[in-house]
């Protein structure tokens, strides 16, 4: 059963569909493959999406002041065992943003935004907290083309975001 989740979790369908298998997937892990998983304070598993060495994926919310969205985004690094934040997208310096010098490069996106490149930090202990935002703030995780809302799940709600590997399963 569980490489036909993986499977259908893979494939490009609708939001409902794809919601389903993050819901559904299963919490065993293979050896060569991590799993971003999120998971509530009472436990409750919100999602769980296979994550393959090297792959990326982005936490996207909107800025609670100017509204407009803004990434961070992560990497799994299999060799080494880590969830990487790697770059941060900001299309402003809107209250709490900004590059910090000597933190990666920022360049232009073209768009009168900025993307902040080569961050390169390691997430301790493979995971963080999050306070889910509300439907305005509307925290998502982007994978693969894909969009899954946390704030239609868990707004106002404490999760918690962990990139589980064979070395961590904990």
């Amino acid at each position: 059963m569980s490489s036909s989740i993986h499977d259908v979790s893979r494939r490009a369908f609708g939001p409902a569909a794809f919601a389903l298998c993050l819901l559904l997937a299963p919490s065993a892990h293979a050896d060569d493959e991590g799993w971003l998983e999120v998971t509530a304070d009472n436990g409750r598993r919100i999602a769980s999406l296979p994550m393959p060495e090297g792959e990326a994926w982005c936490l996207e919310w909107n800025h609670s002041v100017a509204g407009f969205p803004v990434q961070d985004c992560y990497r799994y690094r299999h060799r080494e065992g880590l969830m990487v934040l790697e770059r941060s997208h900001q299309p402003d310096f809107a209250a709490g943003l900004g590059h910090v010098p000597g933190r990666g490069r920022q360049v232009s996106d073209g768009e009168g935004g900025y993307w902040i490149e080569e961050i390169d930090e390691p997430v301790p202990g493979n995971r963080y907290r999050l306070r889910v935002g509300s439907p305005e703030v509307n925290h998502r995780l982007l994978h693969e083309g894909r969009r899954l809302s946390l704030s239609d799940q868990a707004a106002g709600e404490r999760v918690t975001i962990h990139l589980r590997t064979s070395a961590s399963t904990s």
